[in-house]
C-alpha cells in the first residue's frame, strides 16, 4: 500500500492507495475530513465534509450532483477543489459573461525579460487555433524572436502540427500535455505554461510568445497573469448564434476572431447577424472576420498584436 501526502493551502491530507485502486483519505491537521473511493473504471463516488457541514455533494457545468475529494470553502464563499495535480480552483457558476469595457487589464510593470510579451489564443475545439498559431509564426518569425507553446489534454498533436509545417524551428515549440481541464492550465493553475514560456524567453531571448489553449467552451478565458494579450477564436461552421451566446472568451478577449467565413453559405450562417451580435456582446470591442487557412484576416490580427506589444513594451515595431 502506497502512502503519499498532498498540500492544498488548507493543511495536509494523507492518502493511501491500494492495488485495487481504492483510496482512503486520512484527516489532516486542519481537521477537515475527506474520503472517497475509486474503482479501476472511470466512474467513482466521493463524500466529504468541511466547515462543520454534514457530508454532501454538489453539481456544476450541468452535471448531475456529485462530489470531489479535497474540497473546501474558500474565503470568497466558493467551493474549491484540486485534481490532476492542479492548483485549487472552482467550477462555481459564472454570474455573467462580463463586459469588454470592464475586462481585466494587462498587468502593469511586468518584466518582459523574464517572460516575453505573451499572446494567449483560446477557443472551442476545431475553430482554427493551431492554424492561427501557424500563420502568426510565419507573420512574425522574420523580424522578431518568437516561440510557441501549445496545450493538449493527452497528446502533443498541436505542437507536432507546428513542427511538421515548419512554423518555427522545433526547439522553439513546446507541446504541453495538461492532463486535465484545458481552462485550468490557462486560468487556475498557469504554472504548467509559465515554466516553458519563461524557459523559451531565456533560451532564445524571445520578444514574442504565442500560447495556445486546449479546445474548451465559451466560458474559458486566459488569466492576465499568463496572457498580456488575449485572442478568442470561434468559427462560422458552429452557427451564427455563437457570438450572442457570450461567455468570457467572447466578451472579454482583447480580440475576437470569427473564422471560416468561407463556410457561411454551406452552413446557412448570416455574417451580418454575427457582426451585429459580436459588436453588441463586446461593447464595440474589436473583432476580425477571417479565413485563417487561406491567410484572410491574418495581417489584421497581427496588427492588433503589434499595437498591444508596442504599448506594453514601449518598443517600436521592426
Amino acid at each position: 500500500m502506497e502512502q503519499f501526502r498532498l498540500l492544498f493551502g488548507v493543511g495536509e491530507m494523507e492518502m493511501e492507495t491500494t492495488s485495487q485502486g481504492m483510496v482512503e483519505v486520512v484527516p489532516g491537521p486542519d481537521g477537515k475530513v475527506h474520503s472517497h473511493s475509486h474503482s479501476q473504471s472511470q466512474s467513482h463516488s466521493h463524500s466529504h465534509t468541511h466547515d462543520g457541514l454534514a457530508p454532501h455533494s454538489h453539481s456544476h457545468d450541468g452535471l448531475v450532483p456529485h462530489t470531489h475529494a479535497n474540497e473546501w470553502t474558500g474565503a470568497d464563499g466558493k467551493i474549491y477543489h484540486s485534481h490532476d495535480g492542479l492548483a485549487p480552483h472552482t467550477h462555481e457558476p459564472i454570474e455573467s459573461p462580463g463586459m469588454f469595457s470592464a475586462r481585466a487589464p494587462p498587468l502593469s510593470g511586468r518584466d518582459f525579460q523574464d517572460r516575453a510579451f505573451t499572446v494567449g489564443i483560446g477557443g472551442p475545439v476545431g475553430t482554427g487555433k493551431t492554424a492561427l498559431m501557424l500563420e502568426l509564426c510565419k507573420e512574425f518569425r522574420e523580424k522578431y524572436s518568437i516561440a510557441a507553446v501549445t496545450n493538449d489534454i493527452f497528446t502533443r498533436e498541436d505542437g507536432e502540427f507546428l513542427v511538421r509545417h515548419q512554423a518555427l524551428p522545433a526547439e522553439r515549440i513546446k507541446a504541453i500535455e495538461t492532463g486535465g481541464c484545458p481552462h485550468a492550465a490557462i486560468r487556475e493553475d498557469i504554472s504548467i505554461n509559465l515554466g516553458p514560456l519563461e524557459d523559451l524567453t531565456s533560451q532564445f531571448r524571445a520578444e514574442l510568445l504565442l500560447c495556445e489553449s486546449g479546445g474548451d467552451n465559451l466560458a474559458a478565458n486566459f488569466s492576465r497573469e499568463l496572457a498580456d494579450y488575449i485572442i478568442y477564436i470561434i468559427d462560422v461552421a458552429a452557427g451564427d448564434k455563437i457570438p450572442r451566446k457570450g461567455g468570457p472568451g467572447i466578451t472579454q478577449a482583447d480580440l475576437l476572431v470569427i473564422n471560416k467565413t468561407d463556410l457561411a453559405g454551406a452552413v446557412g450562417a448570416d455574417l451580418k447577424l454575427m457582426e451585429r451580435d459580436a459588436l453588441r456582446m463586446r461593447d464595440g470591442g474589436p473583432f476580425v472576420f477571417a479565413q485563417v487557412k487561406h491567410g484572410v484576416g491574418v495581417k489584421e490580427v497581427a496588427e492588433h498584436i503589434l499595437q498591444a506589444w508596442e504599448r506594453a513594451t514601449g518598443k517600436a515595431r521592426k
